[in-house]
């Protein structure tokens, strides 16, 4: 019979339950009985998720993790061979990297980016070691998300609430220091030059549609018109 092969697989022929060839992409021509056997593996690049593991810090802080990691097939015999559930395998091993990665870390340190780069660098290394023989890449494995459960979760929040109030209180008592500090510079200017005082007052009348009426000895205060 004919088996096409497509690019981005590759297809393994038993004989009697014993590897005989791997076919390469193109047409190929393979005996129909029942003592062969085919075994088609896809080699583009895949990705496994590991959602909501709980685990706790360094500290003592339960957080949701899920972590990503992304593989390919890069010997198909080794693959179909080595192990009967292989993407099992590469599961627990992804779950034992995060379980170690995060296990050794104090909750703070985990919330800075920082570290969270170094823990996605650091984290595909032992996957590989655990796959080791399965015929699989590991291209790079990261933590997607990070969350707090219970009541750790709801304390940060509200910490971050009051660091928020905390903050706005500051810039408005910044504000009131920087309008009493140019009243205070003003009333210094007006007391050190006079006429400026005059001047001023003459103005915010004339705006205000008062009345100054001016004698020799200087004016007399603003009267409403």
């Amino acid at each position: 019979m004919k088996v096409v092969v497509g690019a981005h697989e590759r297809v393994l022929v038993y004989r009697d339950g014993v590897f005989e060839t791997l076919l390469e992409p193109g047409r190929h021509r393979v005996p129909k009985v029942w003592r062969v056997r085919r075994e088609s593996v896809d080699l583009r690049l895949r990705q496994l998720t590991v959602s909501g593991q709980e685990i706790f810090t360094s500290d003592g802080v339960t957080v949701r993790v899920t972590a990503v990691v992304r593989w390919r097939v890069s010997d198909p015999r080794a693959f179909v061979e080595y192990a009967e559930a292989p993407l099992d395998l590469l599961h627990l091993a992804l779950q034992y990297a995060i379980r170690e990665a995060i296990g050794r870390r104090e909750l703070e340190d985990l919330l800075r980016p920082d570290v969270r780069t170094e823990v996605n660098a650091e984290l595909p290394e032992p996957v590989r070691t655990e796959v080791a023989g399965l015929g699989i890449t590991i291209e790079d494995a990261t933590i997607r998300d990070l969350v707090l459960i219970g009541e750790i979760r709801a304390a940060l929040a509200e910490a971050a609430v009051e660091r928020q109030r905390g903050r706005v209180a500051l810039e408005r008592a910044r504000g009131e220091a920087a309008a009493l500090r140019s009243l205070a510079n003003s009333a210094k200017l007006l007391d050190d030059h006079p006429a400026l005082a005059a001047l001023r007052m003459i103005q915010v009348a004339g705006d205000s549609g008062a009345t100054v009426v001016l004698t020799p000895d200087g004016f007399t205060p603003p009267t409403s018109r």
